[in-house]
């Protein structure tokens, strides 16, 4: 199976996967079942041999920039 992101949809999704189950507003990614945890840490795995962002000093600046493309691309809520 083959997945196509852009590297901001990439990035806001790494970060997502990294802080998942940490309630840092309010909001928490609902896990149901061990496998779908599983595979969240697979796919956050994957990104992060992926990504060269978060190993950068400019990692938060580059994540708000990402979420702000993102966030154009398919409207906020």
């Amino acid at each position: 199976m083959q997945v196509e992101l852009t590297e901001d949809e990439a990035l806001v999704l790494f970060d997502l996967l990294a802080d998942y189950g940490a309630s840092h507003d309010s909001r928490q990614l609902l896990v149901r079942h061990a496998a779908e945890r599983n595979a969240l840490w697979a796919l956050h795995a994957t990104l992060e041999r992926c990504l060269l962002a978060p190993l950068q000093q400019d990692y938060s600046e580059q994540l708000v920039a990402a979420r702000l493309r993102v966030e154009e691309q398919g409207g906020s809520w």
